[in-house]
């Protein structure tokens, strides 16, 4: 790997792609909220899933992407193992299709389509794929198709689990730094620098943000946001999936690398796959929306959105932390 980084210059280094990706966002989301007061650019208050109060807009989520965009061009060091230009592709079309559907709203097919053609992106050209599943359901190494479809359908997933957990303040953006907060430690930890300057510029660019979208909000990052948090977690989990054979002489005790991805995106997967369960078996949609997400369950149990946002995370940490203890 072609790069000038290593383990003694590394700490400084990660700090600057913190603070920076940091106040980049942090400075930004003051002026899309006043331009957002004056253009009345506001969330829809017509939707039934809607908890907060009128006047909030769903634009923080342009702040973020160009907090992460500008990091990564800066700090982003040329790498002959990681596509970055395939990955900035596809997250500039997500962010063309979350901006859309933030201010006007966009049909499911639509969606879907973009997000689709993002996933095809990083996975085909870009080579990000699955290419083992550890002897999950008896299979070890996955054939080329095979590969390619669990990829693409794998990130499509995740972008929308993230999405979908974007339902109260400060939940996705919490959950999405303690996400990539794990990753950029395991790729610090095998020596994959410029792959965790990714997790870390992410991290940073939503540190800035999430001043603003704790309870109670004066910002939502919108499907601006969500769609790219999910898009980065996605490929950190299919890198560290792919890097792990290589290095897992660094985790002697640890069988299969699925577990530990599994352990740090299991608050949106969890989630995800049990709202889609629900709304089957009730013969709905499952783009249906509901309240039926397990944030929305807490704040029926009488727990603040605060509350709520605290305990998800704290469950997501310790749950990683036990991945490791007992792998």
């Amino acid at each position: 790997m072609a790069t000038t980084l290593c383990f003694e210059h590394y700490p400084i280094y990660a700090i600057s792609i913190l603070i920076s990706s940091f106040l980049f966002t942090f400075l930004i989301i003051p002026s899309i909220i006043h331009v957002a007061r004056n253009r009345h650019l506001y969330d829809d208050q017509s939707h039934s899933r809607k908890i907060h109060t009128p006047g909030i807009s769903r634009l923080g989520g342009i702040a973020i992407f160009i907090s992460f965009v500008i990091t990564l061009l800066l700090f982003g060091t040329k790498s002959s193992l990681f596509p970055f230009n395939y990955l900035l592709i596809s997250c500039i079309l997500l962010f063309t299709i979350g901006i859309k559907d933030d201010l006007t709203g966009v049909g499911y097919l639509t969606k879907f389509t973009i997000q689709f053609l993002a996933a095809f992106i990083v996975v085909v050209p870009g080579n990000i794929r699955i290419q083992r599943l550890d002897g999950l359901l008896g299979i070890d190494l996955l054939q080329n198709f095979s590969c390619i479809v669990l990829s693409i359908l794998t990130i499509i997933f995740i972008v929308n689990s993230f999405n979908l957990i974007d339902g109260i303040d400060g939940l996705a953006a919490t959950i999405g730094i303690v996400a990539n907060t794990a990753f950029s430690i395991l790729f610090i930890y095998i020596q994959q620098y410029e792959i965790a300057t990714i997790s870390l510029s992410l991290v940073g660019a939503l540190l800035g943000f999430i001043k603003f979208n704790l309870s109670p909000a004066k910002i939502f990052m919108g499907d601006t946001g969500a769609l790219l948090i999910g898009l980065i977690s996605a490929v950190m989990a299919i890198e560290f999936v792919r890097s792990f054979p290589l290095q897992q002489s660094l985790f002697p005790e640890t069988r299969s690398a699925l577990g530990i991805v599994t352990a740090i995106l299991i608050i949106p997967i969890s989630d995800t796959i049990r709202i889609v369960v629900i709304r089957l078996s009730k013969g709905k949609s499952p783009f249906k929306a509901d309240r039926n997400h397990i944030h929305h369950l807490m704040l029926k149990l009488g727990f603040t959105p605060l509350q709520v946002t605290f305990i998800l995370a704290l469950i997501n940490i310790i749950l990683i932390l036990v991945t490791f203890l007992f792998s």
